[in-house]
């Protein structure tokens, strides 16, 4: 039989439906829109990480951000305002990720030796202080927070007081096993601690160690102990 033949020709299948959210192909599941905002959520926090760890925060842009993400300028500024905004999310983000590989909830310890504790909590700061995955997003943050009073605020209370807090509650419990003096403010005298190493790390005055941090306990415990 030639092509040209006029035997009928069996009838073709109809073109598909075009596929929308109310016309879903039988056995096909819908696109999950929550894990695809999740993907891409996530993208956002690795790029803005990434990038000022490698151009500095200030040249880091919403637009580099978005390319390095893989999405539409437009779907940042649906969920952030600013790159500080992004930064800060995406730090936080990182600081809960790092906790949740320790396998268990991080807590001060409280072994009854309180210049043992302090050391160890201050030298696992002086190490984290110096991991390039924090670092960079660390100083961004801190030194945008001076200019931009709301993100500042921002930082300290979601991030930085919950951390204060630890060290009041230890100190508490130094003050009730009579470690501490008792008309010590817990809440004041963690500065004697932290401030210090604070101020180094941010104007790079000194070298951070785990000798200087261990020498901060020393000074500090010996104006804090009962006389």
């Amino acid at each position: 039989m030639s092509p040209t033949s006029s035997a009928p020709v069996p009838d073709q299948p109809a073109t598909p439906p075009r596929t929308t959210p109310g016309n879903q192909a039988p056995g096909r599941p819908a696109p999950d829109s929550t894990r695809r905002s999740e993907r891409s959520r996530r993208a956002i926090y690795d790029a803005a990480l990434a990038l000022v760890g490698e151009v500095g925060y200030p040249r880091t842009t919403i637009e580099a951000i978005a390319s390095r993400a893989g999405v539409g300028k437009q779907t940042i500024y649906r969920w952030w305002t600013s790159k500080g905004e992004v930064l800060l999310e995406a730090f936080l983000d990182l600081s809960q990720r790092a906790a949740e590989e320790l396998g268990e909830e991080w807590v001060f310890p409280d072994t009854g030796d309180l210049a043992a504790d302090l050391k160890l909590v201050l030298r696992a700061t002086v190490d984290e202080m110096l991991d390039p995955r924090f670092e960079a997003p660390a100083r961004a943050l801190a030194a945008q927070g001076v200019v931009d009073e709301q993100l500042g605020r921002t930082f300290v209370t979601q991030l930085l007081e919950p951390q204060l807090q630890l060290y009041v509650e230890r100190l508490k419990s130094a003050q009730e096993q009579g470690q501490v003096r008792r008309d010590v403010d817990p809440r004041i005298a963690l500065e004697l601690f932290v401030s210090p190493l604070a101020q180094r790390w941010l104007q790079r005055s000194g070298p951070l160690t785990h000798e200087y941090t261990d020498t901060l306990v020393d000074y500090a415990l010996g104006g804090l102990s009962p006389r």
